[in-house]
This record gives structure tokens, C-alpha cells and sequence, in this order.
């Protein structure tokens, strides 16, 4: 017996649109039907989408939603495509036009900056709601460029009164001794992640008068042992190299006014063999306290290269056949 087959049309208002949905090269197609088996033929300002009932629904779906989007100016890169691909699949890409309708901020030469993911949006709305957050999950996902993000929002509007950027000084196969330079110097290359999300915020001059004034301050997590941090917005990026005691030291800094998020990828545990990872316990201590937010991000959150998120579930896949 034949599979069922049916077609539906989707119009445009010109057949520029066609370019903007299809990609340069018609890339972005490309890699629609090679995820979605349905055809997908485009003459002069209409799009028709033939094929199984549930594909075709979903591919209406999909160039409804990105219409959507080319029509309220937004420029589509193969990373949105490829995301809403993985939610149309499910019948949930209308959920991306959530996503696109705020932006948290702008960057320093006034580009808009939204959450590309559900994960994402999720993210942000925890940060802004609960005082201490745990960020968990693959690299590329946004963690510590959101928090970042959120971090000079709040300096800015004035509710927090600096912001502290902290990281445990563990390498990963390297060592800090035989790094040249003083303390400073050595522990540079480890935050510069931190910088870079300063950087693309604030931009360079801000960052630096910043750190001079002493609003931003970016410190190896040792140095934060002894201190209460009261209207400050603290991140504490690479989490997962920190021991269970640098952990308990770092959550107890918490004071009046002030916000806690803590990154990390338990997959990218540095520390020494037999050496517990803070993070990993703290998910475990920490998970019935409702005021702690825990936040898990998957490799569909990944706003990398597209190959980024390929890579991890390689990686993945590996780990999982191992055990």
C-alpha cells in the first residue's frame, strides 16, 4: 500500500524573500531536505512543500516561521536554520519568534543581542529570577557570554554596583608555573574569555576604564576566600575545576544585593585524578533548595559553528559506548 502524499503552497510577497529563506547558494535549503524528506519546489513567489502529511506539516511550519522572521528584518545564519529545523521536527518552531522578539542588550557598536535558544531563553529568565544560578552544559551553549551579558545590564541599570568575574586557576594539561610573567600575566590567558564577552559588550576603552575604576574586577577564584560580596554580580566561569571545598568557599561569598552564576561542562573536568569536581557535587547538595536555579543545557543549544554541535555528539556517542 502507497504512503499517503500531501502538498501545500506557501506565498511570498517577491522572490527576494525566496533568496533569504533558501540561503546564499540555496544552503540553507539544502540543508532542510536533507534533514526533512518531503520536495520542496519554489516558482516565482511560491513555495510548494509535497510529500508525507507530517513532513509537509512540519516544513509549513518551519517557512512560516522564518517568513516571519525575514519579514521583521531579522537576517537568518545556518545555525537559526538548523535550530529551527530540530523544533519544526516537533511541531514547536513558533516557539523561535519568542525568542526573537526581545533583545537583553546591545553590544557596544549597537548590535542586538537576543537568546538563540529555548535553553537560552530559559536561562536568562532564571538568572533574572533567583539569586544564585548554576549554568550547566557543552561549550558554545552561551553559559558565561550571557551571564557576562546580564552582568553589565544590571551594572548599568544600577542594581548591581560592580561585577566580579572569577575562574579556578586549573589548566587543562598545562601548567600555570611555566607561563612567563607575574600572577597577573599567568592568569590573563585563563579569563580571557571573560574579556572577550567584555570586550564585545563594552567594548575595549569601557572594559578598561572599568577595571581601573574598579566596578569590573577579574580574579583567579582564590583570591575570593575571605570576602563577603554584597551588590555584585558574580560569575564563576569553569566550575567544573573546582573542588568541592572551593565550591562551599565560593557560595557562602554570596552577600545583601547581590547575584551568583556559576558555569561549567561537567564532560571538561580538569582537576587531578581522584580529585571531586565542585560543581558536580553541588549539583547534588544543592538541587532541593528552590531559591538555587539549576539551569541544563543539551547540544541543541549550542550557538556555535554548526560542526561544534556535530563534534560534541560525537564525543558523546563515544563517551556512552565506552561505558
Amino acid at each position: 500500500m502507497s504512503q499517503q502524499t500531501t502538498s501545500t503552497q506557501i506565498h511570498l510577497h517577491s522572490a527576494s524573500e525566496g533568496l533569504s529563506l533558501f540561503g546564499p547558494q540555496d544552503a540553507f535549503l539544502k540543508m532542510i531536505e536533507s534533514r526533512i524528506p518531503a520536495r520542496i519546489a519554489s516558482r516565482e513567489a511560491v513555495i510548494t512543500i509535497s510529500g508525507e502529511p507530517a513532513h509537509v506539516e512540519s516544513l509549513q511550519q518551519l517557512f512560516e516561521v522564518l517568513l516571519q522572521l525575514v519579514r521583521n528584518g531579522y537576517i537568518l545564519t545556518e545555525r537559526d536554520v538548523l535550530y529551527a529545523v530540530e523544533l519544526a521536527m516537533d511541531l514547536r518552531a513558533d516557539q523561535l519568534l519568542d525568542l526573537y522578539k526581545g533583545e537583553i542588550t546591545t553590544t557596544f557598536r549597537g548590535k542586538p543581542i537576543r537568546v538563540k535558544t529555548i535553553g537560552q531563553k530559559h536561562y536568562v529568565t532564571t538568572i533574572k529570577k533567583k539569586d544564585i544560578v548554576f549554568g550547566v552544559g557543552p561549550a558554545g551553549t552561551g553559559k558565561t557570554y550571557l551571564a557576562v551579558v546580564l552582568a553589565v545590564s544590571a551594572l548599568k541599570e544600577g542594581t548591581v554596583k560592580r561585577i566580579v568575574l572569577t575562574r579556578p586557576a586549573v589548566e587543562a594539561g598545562e601548567s600555570l608555573g611555566f607561563l612567563p610573567g607575574d600572577l597577573q600575566e599567568k592568569v590573563d590567558p585563563y579569563l580571557r574569555p571573560l574579556y572577550d564577552a567584555l570586550y564585545d559588550v563594552m567594548g575595549p576603552d569601557q572594559t578598561a576604564k572599568a577595571l581601573e575604576r574598579g566596578l569590573i574586577e577579574i580574579a583567579p577564584l582564590a583570591y575570593m576566600r575571605g570576602r563577603t560580596l554584597d551588590d555584585s554580580f558574580i560569575i564563576l566561569d569553569e566550575a567544573q575545576n573546582t573542588t568541592p571545598e572551593q565550591m562551599k568557599m565560593f557560595l557562602t561569598r554570596l552577600g545583601f544585593g547581590s547575584k551568583m552564576v556559576i558555569t561549567g561542562d561537567v564532560t571538561q573536568i580538569d582537576l587531578p585524578r581522584g580529585k571531586k569536581s565542585g560543581l558536580v557535587e553541588a549539583k547534588i547538595i544543592l538541587s532541593e533548595i528552590e531559591d538555587i536555579g539549576f539551569v541544563y543545557f543539551a547540544e541543541q543549544d549550542v550557538v556555535r559553528h554548526s560542526l561544534v554541535q556535530k563534534i560534541i555528539v560525537a564525543y558523546d556517542q563515544a563517551a556512552e559506548n565506552q561505558v
